[in-house]
């Protein structure tokens, strides 16, 4: 699931389905520690090998969610651990059926695999709440509040495991004549295609911010500058060859300009984002659509 990809609306009508289907699951289960403690027939439901399809946690999980969750590796998770769990539910409820005593082995296992299941939904619900509360809505990039904590935590690692950061700024060129030529409604459209390009063509734990604006920070973790530099040289090719179409009838291209700074140890992170900053103004003035390297005589 591409978090960035899915709207307010979306994101909130899913937060509510997992809701109801979380108090679904804790109903089952004190249903079902009540057939074990009371020692009753129990639903025979349970004892199906697709117990985790029947059950209203799993009538929701395998119904109507929205695709762009189906896809998403912790809904992808959270369903192995669901079906886990009921088929070690099935093994409990077959030897209280069969007069025996629940062994401890059995037991111990169904309530690791329901400590999994419910990390894995609170985890899950975590997420997508940090992209409601903490992303632009309209770009998907995490808003600029998150900068200075990210790296200043960030900085702290360096400090201990001298692993290097790199930074980058990067301005969508011209853009205002985009808004100004086609209306603010295309500049969105532009904006947001372009952020996506960007937050799709990085690796999984770098991190794009909204700085302000057609403004962006880029966080590259791990990443000396030679390599960011490689990496901000292949957006920057790709953004130049991407078009937006418009409504099926009008392609808008457009360019950006970065610059690129190391995250520095020994100072301020607004000083790195600063040097950033100003290796971005040398490429716009090197004539946009290129990467420049923060140097001391900038």
């Amino acid at each position: 699931m591409a978090l960035y990809d899915v709207t307010r609306d979306e994101l909130q009508g899913i937060l509510a389905q997992l809701e109801q289907a979380l108090y679904n699951h804790q109903q089952w289960h004190a249903a079902l520690i009540r057939t074990l403690v009371c020692n009753l027939p129990g639903d025979r439901h349970d004892l199906n090998p697709e117990a985790h399809q029947e059950c209203r946690f799993g009538q929701w999980y395998y119904g109507k969610v929205p695709e762009k969750l189906r896809n998403h590796a912790g809904f992808i998770a959270m369903g192995e651990e669901h079906r886990r769990m009921h088929q070690l539910a099935a093994t409990l409820l077959m030897e209280a059926r069969a007069g025996k005593t629940v062994a401890t082995f059995d037991f111990d296992n169904f309530a690791n695999a329901l400590d999994r299941l419910r990390l894995e939904i609170a985890a899950l619900e975590r997420e997508l709440e940090d992209s409601l509360y903490n992303h632009d809505s309209l770009t998907g990039a995490i808003t600029r509040f998150g900068i200075l904590p990210t790296l200043r935590e960030q900085q702290e690692l360096i400090k201990r495991e001298t692993q290097l950061c790199c930074i980058a700024m990067m301005d969508l060129d011209n853009f205002k004549a985009v808004n100004d030529l086609h209306g603010h409604l295309v500049g969105d459209q532009v904006l947001a295609a372009t952020v996506h390009y960007v937050i799709e063509h990085l690796r999984p734990y770098d991190k794009v911010f909204r700085y302000g604006g057609e403004e962006f920070l880029l966080f590259l973790q791990h990443t000396e500058l030679a390599l960011g530099y490689d990496m901000l040289e292949r957006l920057r090719e790709g953004l130049a060859a991407m078009s937006v179409d418009i409504d099926g009838q009008t392609e808008v291209r457009i360019t950006a300009s970065f610059g690129l700074a190391l995250l520095d140890s020994e100072a301020p992170v607004e000083t790195s984002i600063d040097r950033a900053d100003k290796a971005m103004y040398a490429a716009k003035s090197a004539g946009r659509n290129c990467v420049r390297i923060w140097e001391a005589g900038m």
